[in-house]
Parts: structure tokens; sequence; C-alpha cells
């Protein structure tokens, strides 16, 4: 039976243009998944104390804006039945050990990297539809929620690139391919900051009658 893990070398196996991810996306599937595990964790026992006492306050109540317990207390925060949170918690606690595992030395099938494009593509899915929601339904925005949003769409950015830069070779499309791929992974940073600005104008816009008071 095939294993998940092969002892190849992990340096050679990331070569190319977007060998640089090589050494950097196990950082920030480790990182990126502790601090989504972190945040998905307190976000869990502020649920549950918010169930057991109605009248408790989440430390990441701050303002009518920035308020946990207003976006908890909402269909949204429990899409599937039961607390999102809980599925960051599985998630990221995944993410952050295959970042791990990679920092160790591990080289994993192409299958599994599937699999992980998968997972990371319906969370990056999922987290924009919570993003619309909070924007524009509940009306309200959870700190801790926000620091699973920032984590979320880069390691879905740079998962993807690497599987990309991967198939690379196999792809059909030939030259063409290849070349808008090594453009893209030149100007990685890009799509990820202009992402980040227009969450960011979002935010302002859509609570811009709040904001204003505090200047």
């Amino acid at each position: 039976m095939p294993s998940t893990l092969h002892s190849a070398d992990l340096p050679a196996a990331e070569t190319g243009p977007g060998g640089s991810f090589g050494r950097s996306l196990p950082w920030l599937l480790l990182v990126g998944g502790v601090t989504g595990l972190v945040a998905a964790f307190v976000l869990t026992v502020e649920k549950f104390a918010l169930a057991l006492d109605p009248d408790y306050a989440p430390t990441c109540s701050i303002n009518p804006v920035l308020n946990c317990g207003s976006v908890m207390d909402t269909p949204q925060a429990s899409a599937f039945g039961f607390p999102n949170s809980l599925l960051g918690i599985a998630g990221f606690a995944v993410v952050a050990a295959v970042g791990a595992a990679l920092l160790a030395g591990a080289v994993f099938a192409q299958w599994f990297w599937g699999a992980v494009q998968v997972g990371v593509t319906a969370a990056a899915v999922f987290v924009h539809w919570l993003i619309a929601q909070s924007l524009y339904d509940i009306g309200a925005l959870c700190p801790y929620c926000m620091a699973v949003w920032a984590v979320t769409v880069p390691i879905f950015w740079y998962v993807t690139l690497r599987n990309l830069d991967r198939a690379r070779s196999k792809s059909a499309l030939g030259q063409w391919f290849r070349l808008w791929l090594d453009s893209l992974i030149r100007n990685h940073s890009l799509p990820l900051t202009v992402w980040f600005l227009v969450l960011i104008a979002l935010i302002a816009q859509r609570f811009w009658s709040y904001w204003s008071t505090l200047l």
C-alpha cells in the first residue's frame, strides 16, 4: 500500500519558479494554522459561555460594530447546525500539523495535496460567504472571525500557487500556462494585497456612519 509520506528530498520536490514556497509555505501553514486554531478555540469558548449565560459579555464585544455577541447569536454562526468555530478548530489543526510535518522534512503524495486544495478552497468560499453575511446581513464584525479570515485566504492562495506550480509540467496549455504561472508567482503578493485593501474598503464603507463618529 502506498504511503502518504515519502522519504524524498523536500527542497528538490519544490524547485522551480515556485521554489521559494517550498521554504515559506510550511511556515505559513504552521503559523496560520496555529493563529486560526487559537482564534477558533477562543471563539468556541465564548460561544459556550454565551449559551450558558445570556448576560455574558464576550471579550471581543468592543463596540456596536466590533461585537462578537451580535454575530454569535445568529443562524449564520452555526451554518451546519453547530458552531462554525468547531470546523475551524478541526481544519486549522490539520493545517498546522501539515506545516509542522513539512518543516520536519515530510513530503506528501500529490493526492494528499489535492485533498488539501479541496479543503482550503472550501474554507475560502465559506469565509467569503461569512464576510458577506457579516457586512450586509448581520451588520457587525467579530474580531476573532476576522483573524480567521486574515489567515484563511493567504493559506488558500499559497497552497493553490504551490499546486499550480507542481502541475505546470502536466498542463495541456503548455507554454502559455507556464508563462502565466511564472508571472503570477513573481507577483504573488499583489492579489493578496488587493484582497486585503478591498476588504478594508468594504468594511470602512459599510460602517462609515459609525467610524465617522470616532474621528
